[in-house]
């Protein structure tokens, strides 16, 4: 008898932080990265918030409502590429951008007043923590961390490659 269930999709966990100027470099690879597999590759973001930066636990709650809202990479690339307007404006800014992309802005506030993402956020930090993630942007794919914060000299490449075999495996 064969085996008549789907090939699974590789994973890549992409441990972020969005008040982190290398998060925003990352994109690029990220987008790249989407064109190339589209959903042979599943994305997923991660929370990594770090003291040093005040706005960036709220915008990680503000990223997973845009993810319950349906729109959650299109909001961290807007996040991401105002940087600089977060570290100023900060939780008023992450409302603006959720009106901006025709989210329920109202939602976002709420959400970010009763807390209702704090569990999820906690829980990728905790997790983070625990498989050695120290800085963002890291990259866990087929259980190798990359770490990202360092240099993205070369990740993009190296993700590929365990994305490539991964995906031959499941043919």
């Amino acid at each position: 008898m064969s085996d008549l269930s789907p090939a699974r999709i590789p994973v890549l966990d992409v441990w972020c932080e969005l008040q982190c100027s290398d998060c925003r470099t990352a994109l690029d690879d990220l987008r790249a990265l989407r064109a190339r597999y589209g959903d042979r590759l599943e994305l997923r973001l991660r929370h990594f918030p770090v003291d040093k930066h005040k706005h960036s636990f709220a915008a990680a709650q503000a990223a997973e409502e845009a993810v319950e809202q349906g729109r959650g990479w299109d909001y961290v690339e807007a996040v991401l590429a105002r940087v600089e307007e977060l570290d100023r404006r900060g939780e008023p800014f992450l409302v603006e951008v959720a009106g901006e992309l025709g989210l329920d802005a109202e939602e976002f506030d709420t959400a970010l007043i009763d807390g209702r993402h704090i569990l999820i956020v906690d829980a990728d930090q905790a997790e983070g923590k625990a498989i050695g993630v120290t800085g963002t942007p890291t990259y866990v794919i087929d259980g190798e961390r990359l770490d990202g914060g360092k240099s993205q000299e070369g990740l993009r490449a190296r993700i590929e490659e365990i994305a490539d075999r991964l995906l031959a495996k499941g043919e």
